[in-house]
């Protein structure tokens, strides 16, 4: 199996606008996403990509806990979930949140996405140095914001 591909993008002003950027992005590319995160900031992600741009609808859902995985939700592109255990796609990892996310060396790729706040840039710091220690590359970005 091939080691997962790590990315990071730090120091990002609004992470849910920088995800809503990306995940547009990766749709009209044709990638599969899931994004993981805690249960509040993945309702304010939900709710931007209703609402960013009036043009462009981005299919997702909204993963909740014992919702299950109809065959329509399964062939959705982007899944919002809290953990990516019952995600139906193993594409793109994005973590807007401060933890590793359990189950990340599933993912063909990881997206970390750190903010400017210090205890996020910390958080941040602690994930590279797990991956670094998993022996894998990382690409770093810093955000132009």
């Amino acid at each position: 199996m091939a080691l997962t591909q790590v990315e990071f993008h730090t120091g990002v002003a609004d992470k849910t606008a920088f995800a809503c950027r990306l995940l547009r992005k990766a749709y009209a590319q044709g990638v599969k996403v899931v994004v993981c995160a805690a249960a509040d900031q993945l309702a304010r992600l939900d709710q931007a990509l209703w609402t960013a741009d009036a043009q462009g609808f981005l299919p997702h859902v909204l993963q909740r806990s014992g919702s299950g995985s109809d065959a329509l939700r399964r062939h959705t592109p982007v899944w919002l979930c809290t953990d990516p255990a019952d995600a139906p796609h193993r594409d793109v990892l994005v973590n807007l949140g401060p933890d590793l996310v359990a189950g990340f060396d599933g993912f063909a790729r990881v997206v970390e996405i750190v903010g400017q706040e210090t205890d996020d840039a910390q958080a941040g710091r602690l994930r590279w140095k797990h991956y670094t220690a998993q022996r894998l590359s990382i690409r770093h970005h810093t955000a132009a914001n």
